[in-house]
C-alpha cells in the first residue's frame, strides 16, 4: 500500500468469485468504520464530515495484472507519490 495526496495504491489478492466492486466496497466500508472508531477520531472528523460519516469518494480505479511479477508491481506502488 502507498498513500498519495488524494488517493491510495493497494495491491490485493482476492478470490476470483468476488468482483472488484465487492472488494473495493468492502475495503472502503471496513476502513471507514475503523478510521471513525480509532483513537476517538470521531471527535475530530465530525467537524469535517458533519453531513455524512463517510471518508472515501465514490470512484475508484482498478486494474489486473498479467505477465508481471508481484515484485514489479510492489516496486511501482512504492515509487508512487
Amino acid at each position: 500500500m502507498q498513500v498519495d495526496k488524494d488517493h491510495v495504491h493497494i495491491l490485493v489478492q482476492y478470490q476470483p468469485t468476488k468482483s472488484i466492486l465487492e472488494v473495493v466496497r468492502l475495503f472502503k466500508q471496513i476502513s471507514t468504520y475503523r478510521i471513525w472508531r480509532q483513537n476517538n477520531n470521531d471527535c475530530y472528523l465530525i467537524k469535517h464530515f458533519w453531513k455524512e460519516k463517510t471518508f472515501w469518494g465514490d470512484g475508484y480505479f482498478a486494474c489486473s495484472v498479467g505477465n508481471v511479477s508481484q515484485e514489479t508491481i510492489e516496486k511501482y506502488i512504492r515509487e508512487q507519490g
